[in-house]
């Protein structure tokens, strides 16, 4: 039976399998972007990686182009099998002192998704609404999800425990059913949703879609370090370390490069909420730019190649998953 994805808004529809790339600082870049839209799923980028130089045009404008360009290419050559919408992450902490300038180019592209993290504010959302884009804001708890809402949001990305990057500490299940008890609309569940199996165990206990960020650093399309790329195929979820200190805000980063940057994993120190900042002044140690995060489902990732491939692979495991289930019930 085909997915039945009416009660969504329209630029969710028609996914190939119902899965959002979350968006990557430094390393979701267009060349990454346009290969997971190609291949049947959301793809996003956060704003704030698109930096250009002073004086320079903004290398928001330039990007949007030209993932604007190329996707509509795409779909004119290939009009039975046309690729997924976008999405631009929004970090709308008041340190982002880009926002305003962001949200106008975004607005004047017509971004069909926007994704909103470190706080809800009514103003973006209603500039996201003004060109026909829909917002899914970030939350880890049903408090955060209410206000978010009650903000104007479209809908949630629930950020559970074994995330990457900045996560929360709930399971994905209690999570999942605080928000389904009083929100019907899209939601998209995020922790260690790095294989078929757990798309499907996220669409059982109530979401949308799955969000899946740290395969995709194993690619070939994305902007990460080689070694990087590497430590993600090498690691597990006993590899992953979970930290305040880097940003001032809980997330998860891998072991190894904590280690390889001189500190002890299992002994880091907290920070504050007030450290954090993404304001282009920021400062911080030299040695933290190669504290790499991750979520906790990296075990699935074997080879560093094409996100298509990772999409692919998720597909099949998916159907599988989910025909083996049917039989069950049948």
């Amino acid at each position: 039976m085909p997915r039945d994805d009416t009660h969504l808004p329209h630029a969710l529809r028609g996914l190939r399998i119902p899965l959002i790339a979350s968006p990557l600082f430094i390393i979701s870049v267009p060349k990454l972007v346009i290969a997971q839209c190609k291949a049947g799923i959301v793809g996003s980028f956060p704003a704030l990686n698109a930096r250009e130089g002073a004086g320079e045009h903004p290398l928001l404008d330039t990007w949007l182009t030209e993932i604007r360009e190329e996707l509509d290419r795409h779909n004119q050559a290939n009009p039975d099998s046309p690729a997924a919408p976008f999405a631009v992450n929004q970090i709308v902490h008041r340190s982002n002192e880009r926002l305003e300038r962001d949200l106008e180019i975004c607005t004047r592209h017509k971004v069909p998704i926007w994704i909103t993290s470190l706080g809800a504010r009514v103003e973006v959302n209603e500039a996201a609404h003004s060109c026909g884009g829909i917002v899914m804001h970030d939350v880890i708890n049903n408090k955060f999800a209410r206000k978010a809402i009650e903000k104007g949001a479209d809908g949630l990305v629930a950020v559970a425990a074994g995330a990457g990057g900045h996560a929360g500490q709930q399971s994905p299940f209690a999570l999942m059913r605080e928000i389904r008890e009083w929100f019907n609309g899209p939601v998209a569940l995020s922790g260690a949703i790095a294989t078929g199996e757990s798309l499907l165990a996220a669409r059982a206990a109530g979401a949308d879609f799955g969000y899946t960020g740290s395969p995709f650093i194993a690619t070939d399309e994305a902007n990460a370090d080689p070694a990087y790329k590497d430590m993600i195929v090498e690691s597990g979820a006993d590899d992953i370390v979970y930290s305040s200190l880097f940003t001032g805000v809980w997330g998860n980063y891998l072991k190894g490069s904590v280690k390889n940057a001189g500190m002890d994993p299992d002994n880091l120190p907290t920070a504050d909420v007030s450290s954090m900042n993404f304001g282009a002044d920021r400062e911080k140690p030299k040695a933290w730019k190669t504290i790499w995060g991750s979520g906790q489902g990296i075990g699935a990732v074997k080879s560093v190649g094409p996100a298509k491939d990772i999409v692919d692979r998720i597909a099949r495991e998916y159907a599988a998953a989910g025909a083996k289930l049917a039989a069950e019930f049948s």
